[in-house]
């Protein structure tokens, strides 16, 4: 898993290379795509849609799981065969490609060029961008980032770590079917439940483990450890406030709150309520506290590899 972040960190996930074959995550998105047009239709019962989305999503994490691990075993034994599987993973992170995406919100709204900063957003959240001042970029800007240090980055890693090809695959595969399927609206609300509660699963120790690590890489680990166990209870998500209310603290600024999903207001508490809101310079705060946050987890890789 070492080699795979390190090959991230250096290149990500090269343009030219995506297009040319494109992207695993999203060969693996057309399946789950084709699975949910074939079981999600408007005339199935709530019961069969939540049934066969929990049963489809299952099963499309155990073909990925599957499919690592015939790969890895055919790999060779020694230092070839470890940098064969992190060359194998090595898309399956996604560190270099959120640093980059966020840096393209943080360097138009540094500037006051904040419609570019809105188009730049919109690759990354949700949410309305016409609906952001200049404040409310710069929250969703951080919330992503915080929340994808997890999701893109500690998460496949720790899985990977664990259980090898196989464990990054499934997480991956989990955390793909959630971001596709698994939200709370009319469409998804049955068919994406079980997909969702998958994820949160295998979210839980990653989640609390990212938000330790962006405590300690930042220059306010007291007020960051604070605001994680105070607040991150209070997020919607049962693991996505733990980063994100650490990444509050350490910057000093209040995150979450309440925000707009596809015309939707969502009444969202805040995470560091007692903050202001955050300035354009706080998102290279942001990105240099994450960047930080990558080089332990690679600490931690390698302490692991070593005992």
């Amino acid at each position: 898993m070492l080699v795979a972040l390190a090959i991230d960190a250096g290149v990500g996930w090269p343009d030219r290379l995506y297009r040319a074959i494109g992207h695993p995550v999203g060969w693996f998105g057309r399946l789950v795509s084709l699975a949910e047009a074939a079981l999600n239709r408007s005339h199935h019962t709530p019961s069969f849609r939540r049934a066969a989305g929990a049963a489809s999503a299952i099963a499309l994490i155990l073909l990925a799981a599957l499919l690592a691990w015939l790969v890895q075993s055919l790999l060779p034994n020694g230092a070839a065969g470890v940098l064969l599987a992190g060359l194998l993973a090595w898309p399956l992170v996604a560190a270099r490609s959120l640093h980059d995406h966020v840096e393209r919100v943080a360097t138009p709204l540094v500037t006051g060029d904040t419609a570019a900063a809105r188009a730049a957003v919109a690759m990354i959240v949700g949410r309305n961008p016409e609906a952001l001042d200049e404040a409310g970029v710069a929250r969703a800007a951080l919330e992503s980032l915080a929340e994808n240090a997890s999701d893109g980055v500690v998460a496949p890693l720790f899985w990977g770590a664990l259980l090898g090809l196989p464990g990054i695959a499934a997480y991956k595969a989990a955390n793909t079917l959630d971001s596709m399927i698994g939200h709370r609206n009319e469409r998804y609300r049955d068919f994406g439940w079980g997909a969702a509660r998958i994820d949160d699963v295998l979210n839980l120790i990653p989640a609390r483990l990212t938000g330790a690590l962006i405590a300690v890489a930042s220059r306010a680990r007291g007020p960051a450890f604070r605001t994680m166990r105070r607040d991150a209870g209070l997020h919607r998500s049962p693991n996505a406030g733990w980063p994100e209310a650490s990444m509050a603290g350490a910057l000093g600024v209040r995150l979450s709150g309440p925000r707009m999903y596809d015309g939707v207001p969502s009444n969202d508490p805040w995470l560091n309520p007692v903050a202001g809101d955050p300035r354009p310079e706080d998102l290279f705060l942001g990105l240099r506290i994450f960047r930080r946050t990558v080089l332990f987890t690679a600490a931690l890789l390698l302490l692991a590899a070593l005992f």
